[in-house]
């Protein structure tokens, strides 16, 4: 784990960030306040509904059965689950247990739980049998002590009597392996404390608009994003748990008039995938929408615009796995902040810039460090700063602007060129829903920008020349101008909802540049 300097510790100690409560004792307290809160699955394969107390009992009797084959503080959990109570039951189960949990995203494959597992070597580890691509694979998970399966023999692991209160555990020691989604290399292990977690958690809850009403989690509640707004915001706030196991705009559109449900944020493509579903209707819906929260992925000014003139009250932040609440924007900030920029850093968090752009940023949610401690001497320094690979402008009120990624500039001829400057000149075409701008190989030059895009209903491709027509239109300079136009029907995604860039350029360097 990384060296976290004495005199962070005792300032996120005196100025309450960090406490003595684990994540067992905050879920404890927040179903001893709420039993009779909803929680309900909206899904066609397993649907669910019930209270918190229902919840609660199964995750009980889950501890009490693993307690009772050895499994207590400190071991790891595992869990590939899609959005389904039985994900909750784990969670908390291994909250209550002061165990280590490990979420998987559902639709990570055999390589990529194959890698997280071998990294971690749980005691336990729960799956489902078959969930769309994912299928529970025996061999996989063959060294692991304990195996369960939701629809086959997970409830042979619950144990008749619910294991009462919580096993005392360090708050500072490890409470989580978040395995970051995966944009650019094989998953990392993050790890975050009882305390950072704890942190977070109220980080987030303290920046809810009062009014948003009833949240719909679609994000996979093996994400560490999905996971927090899904089993420990809502707890500690005492509002319903509404889970869906796909990302369907239409299920999403349909629950908001049936049931006054709404999707009040997240990457910028859910939003987007609403507003362009056929089903979407102003007048029925827009009532649904009054908040759009943004971030998790990059958040061009194009979207956040058009969503301002709908009368969504748009807010962007930023943060990751490894830190998940580095800036964000009130819904009460300035409309101008709250469109362009990323917002400022939050109570407790700083937030500065390296000579060459890069974003450094510390506090009390930022993470222990990596489960491979070559990746955390990497990431982080000796007086506890964490390097983010991001890079930002702060204007004159300290607010924030993702510019782009280090790696994720084109270097043509020897000039970078910021893909996120080209994708938001084209986000301003009508035909184009969204759009990732990569680098190609180009044997003169070494690399070219190549425009991958995905169209809005009822739109054909533009050509190239059309591409560099509107370009030039908007005043982005020749040499950023796209020498490349790609057509997918969806993009490759992380759980997050970002877009995989890697694979884009994977595909593109097959091709070699010849299309």
């Amino acid at each position: 784990m990384r060296t976290i300097p004495s005199e962070l510790v005792e300032r996120y100690e005196a100025e309450g960030w960090w406490t003595r409560d684990t994540i067992g004792d905050l879920l404890t307290r927040g179903l001893d306040a709420a039993p009779g809160t909803h929680f309900c699955v909206h899904s066609d394969v397993r649907p669910w509904s019930g209270t918190f107390r229902d919840v609660e009992r199964v995750a009980r009797r889950l501890a009490g059965g693993l307690r009772a084959r050895g499994v207590g503080r400190g071991d790891v959990i595992a869990f590939q689950l899609p959005n389904w109570m039985e994900a909750a039951a784990v969670f908390w189960a291994s909250a209550f247990l002061g165990a280590v949990v490990v979420p998987v995203v559902h639709y990570y494959g055999r390589k990529e739980l194959g890698y997280i597992l071998k990294a971690v070597e749980p005691r336990v580890f729960i799956t489902a049998e078959r969930f769309h691509r994912m299928e529970h694979q025996p061999d996989l998970s063959a060294h692991v002590p304990v195996v369960g399966v939701v629809g086959r023999d997970f409830d042979d692991l619950l144990s008749a009597d619910p294991m009462q209160g919580n096993l005392a555990t360090d708050p500072s020691g490890p409470a989580l392996y978040a395995f970051t989604s995966g944009t650019t290399r094989a998953p990392k292990g993050v790890v975050h404390s009882h305390q950072t977690l704890g942190c977070e958690t109220r980080q987030i809850t303290e920046r809810f608009p009062p009014d948003m009403g009833r949240q719909l989690v679609t994000a996979p509640v093996g994400h560490f994003i999905g996971m927090v707004t899904a089993f420990l915001v809502p707890v500690l706030e005492g509002t319903t748990i509404d889970l869906a196991d796909v990302w369907d705009p239409g299920l999403a559109l349909k629950l908001m008039t049936s049931d006054g449900i709404t999707v009040g944020g997240g990457p910028p493509y859910y939003l987007t995938s609403l507003l362009d579903h056929p089903d979407f209707a102003p007048s029925r819906h827009l009532p649904y929408m009054k908040y759009a929260g943004l971030g998790g992925a990059a958040v061009p000014t194009a979207v956040t615009t058009r969503l301002s003139g709908l009368g969504i009250t748009v807010h962007r932040s930023y943060g990751s796995t490894e830190h998940p609440s580095m800036t964000a924007s009130l819904h009460t900030a300035p409309e101008d902040k709250r469109l362009r920029t990323d917002g400022k850093a939050l109570a407790g968090v700083e937030v500065r810039l390296a000579p060459d752009g890069e974003i450094l940023s510390r506090g009390p949610d930022l993470c222990l460090g990596y489960t491979d401690a070559a990746l955390t001497e990497h990431a982080f320094d000796e007086d506890g700063w964490y390097h983010t690979g991001d890079i930002g402008v702060l204007d004159e009120d300290g607010y924030l602007t993702i510019a782009d990624r280090k790696a994720d500039f084109i270097i043509r001829g020897g000039e970078n060129i910021s893909a996120s400057e080209v994708e938001e000149a084209l986000l301003t075409m009508d035909a184009v829903a969204e759009t990732a701008v990569v680098a190609a190989p180009d044997a003169r030059l070494g690399e070219h920008a190549a425009a991958v895009v995905r169209l809005r209903p009822g739109h054909t491709l533009p050509t190239l020349d059309e591409v560099r027509a509107h370009c030039a239109q908007v005043g982005l300079a020749r040499q950023k101008w796209p020498e490349e136009l790609h057509q997918v029907p969806e993009f490759p995604r992380t759980a997050s909802g970002k877009i995989q860039k890697y694979r884009l350029r994977q595909d593109l360097a097959v091709r070699g540049g010849d299309e």
